[in-house]
């Protein structure tokens, strides 16, 4: 029988990368490099005429940049794209902008943070990942989508006593969106955060600072020996791990380097392991939409440690791999909607 493959167009500049791209996903049986395009009017003409089922598509262009030509793409013939961009501050930002536009992944060209190999790993997972995906015309502007116009009210927490309290979450495929949800829903008083995202070197910090401008918490890039604190989000660094670790009352981040974890860098197994061993049953695990399985074997750690958890429910998923397979290892207690899981946590907290 036949495989049916997902047929893939590559569109960047680079004759070097189309070429690497090319020859690394044909050797995957169920992939087909259907053409690949130097710039986004090339790419136009192909799209019409090869059909793919996804797109890897580069920001930094001639002759129209990535993130136009995005934007007319999901206008008009919307169609799961996946970012490829350079390992630079300024690359994080126009990759951050082009997932707020409707890109499904961003993924960073090989480089000195990722072999080719390990990206040639992290890319075919997102491919197969993105081909399941449907993805809807859209309209609005990329900065719409980070502007706070009402503050609506926000939960009441009265905590008397939060400093042994950490809620820790991880996301893939659909995250930078849901962490926003989550995220500004929470009040100037709520216990530490600790997140994994799977995302890029640099990417997070432009994540990261983004998410710091409409939120009432503080939200930064983790660096290494940073203190969890009530009121913060620290978001694991791309291409390093975050694992929490405590002296005496003070928890605090070690950010490191290490082998990838279920094909991650960071990865949310990691982090979830070190809540489960140094906070245990004063935690909150929240899994959200992502593809994999990375953070089923560590929120299991932490349900078996006595924390609570939380996982998203498939109907407000972009991808829900991560949440159903945290389900399936037995992990999860509630399973509910991403515009209810505020809710849950400050209901934990009770």
């Amino acid at each position: 029988m036949s495989i049916s493959k997902i047929k893939v167009l590559i569109v960047d500049d680079s004759a070097i990368v189309r070429k690497i791209f090319s020859e690394e996903l044909s050797k995957e049986p169920d992939i087909e490099v259907v053409g690949t395009a130097p710039d986004p009017y090339v790419a136009r003409d192909k799209i019409v005429n090869l059909k793919p089922d996804v797109i890897t598509l580069d920001i930094e262009m001639p002759r129209m940049d990535g993130l136009t030509f995005l934007g007319k793409l999901m206008k008009y013939y919307p169609l799961p794209v996946i970012i490829v961009s350079s390992l630079t501050p300024a690359g994080g930002k126009l990759a951050l902008e082009a997932i707020d536009t409707g890109a499904v992944e961003v993924i960073a060209k090989p480089g000195s943070a990722y072999t080719v190999a390990d990206m040639t790993v992290q890319l075919l997972d997102k491919i197969r990942a993105a081909a399941h995906i449907k993805v809807n015309p859209r309209t609005a502007s990329t900065k719409e989508n980070y502007q706070v116009t009402s503050a609506a009210p926000r939960p009441s927490l009265a905590l008397a006593e939060t400093t042994n309290k950490v809620i820790a979450i991880g996301a893939s495929t659909g995250g930078t969106e849901a962490i926003k949800e989550v995220l500004t829903q929470m009040p100037p008083n709520i216990p530490g955060i600790v997140i994994v995202q799977h995302m890029p070197a640099n990417f997070t910090t432009a994540f990261a600072n983004r998410l710091n401008d409409i939120c009432q918490i503080q939200v930064k890039e983790a660096k290494d020996g940073d203190s969890v604190i009530n009121g913060t989000a620290l978001i694991a660094p791309g291409n390093y791990h975050m694992l929490l670790g405590r002296s005496g009352a003070r928890y605090y981040v070690t950010v490191k380097q290490g082998p990838l974890v279920c094909h991650q860098r960071p990865s949310v197994d990691v982090l979830f392991s070190s809540i489960a061993q140094y906070v245990g049953s004063n935690a909150i695990g929240v899994i959200l939409t992502g593809m994999g399985a990375d953070g089923a074997k560590g929120m299991l750690e932490m349900k078996q440690a006595g924390a609570k958890t939380i996982a998203q429910d498939e109907k407000s998923c972009v991808v829900f791999g991560m949440p159903k397979e945290a389900v399936k290892w037995g992990g999860v207690d509630i399973v509910t909607s991403l515009k209810d899981i505020p809710n849950e946590i400050f209901k934990l907290f009770a």
